[in-house]
């Protein structure tokens, strides 16, 4: 019997997991509906639930952030994981990891990435505070380290049996299905609002808008969040038919202002003599 994941097999920021009863119950919506689309792909937890839910359908899972890479690395993030935690030894569980230890930790890691892969946002989760990611050694380094180490490994076996894989943008696939109507868009974007960070993409306000376009002639499920006001603004525009770009012909002036070390945000002057 295949297994079925409630949950990613490999930490990802935005995964559906709170959501996989509901998303269930969602699909017995589309009983006659052939094909899912999964435009933003993640992690591929909405393509394995709907898989599963629907071994009849076709599901196609968009990987736009290479979550296959970290899944074939599987067996090496694994074997680092249990390397840190032999040197961790009996230290203190969520204990600060600090002078020799720390040096040892991240020998070890860049041991790793001289010869190869290193799944920095796996080995976040088991060494960063909640909530923290890095992406990168230089990253790493600049943070506090704390022994929260998984003490069992990883798996994946069959995560992604009977998905069809594909990497691209999500407008172009969704353009090859539009008005289809046995196609089911399955539209999970980063939120407004939110910490997308770890996402290999930098999206605005127009690329958030843009997603709405695409649901336009396909039956589909899309995720948001209550932080997020784009419900709230399409309710606006609903009743703002006329409304012209107030912005159009202004003048414009950034400057980029720094939290801290690695933390910034642009301000944005703009102006427009009447």
């Amino acid at each position: 019997m295949e297994k079925t994941y409630n949950q990613a097999p490999l930490p990802f920021v935005g995964q559906k997991r709170m959501f996989v009863n509901e998303f269930r119950r969602a699909l017995k919506e589309f009983n006659g509906k052939t094909t899912f689309i999964d435009l933003f792909g993640g992690s591929g937890l909405l393509s394995h639930v709907a898989k599963r839910t629907r071994p009849d359908a076709r599901v196609i899972y968009n990987d736009h952030d290479n979550y296959r890479e970290r899944l074939r690395n599987i067996d090496r993030t694994n074997a680092l994981l249990a390397d840190l935690r032999g040197l961790a030894g009996t230290f203190p569980r969520h204990g600060m990891v600090t002078g020799k230890l720390r040096e040892c930790f991240i020998e070890r890691i860049k041991a790793d990435e001289t010869t190869g892969f290193v799944d920095y946002i796996t080995l976040s989760s088991s060494l960063l505070f909640s909530g923290k990611y890095a992406r990168s050694m230089q990253e790493l380094e600049k943070q506090n380290l704390y022994n929260k180490i998984k003490k069992t490994d990883y798996r994946c076996d069959g995560y992604l049996d009977g998905l069809e894989t594909v990497c691209c943008d999500y407008k172009e696939l969704a353009e090859k299905y539009a008005g289809n109507p046995d196609v089911v868009f399955l539209a999970d974007p980063p939120y407004m609002a939110t910490d997308i960070s770890t996402y290999k993409m930098d999206w605005k306000l127009s690329d958030y808008l843009d997603v709405l376009l695409v649901l336009e002639r396909n039956p589909f499920v899309y995720f948001t969040s209550g932080k997020s006001p784009i419900l709230d603004f399409c309710g606006w525009m609903e009743k703002h038919l006329d409304v012209r770009n107030p912005f159009a012909g202004a003048g414009k002036r950034t400057l980029t202002a720094h939290m801290n070390y690695n933390s910034s945000y642009t301000d944005i002057m703009l102006y427009r003599p009447l």
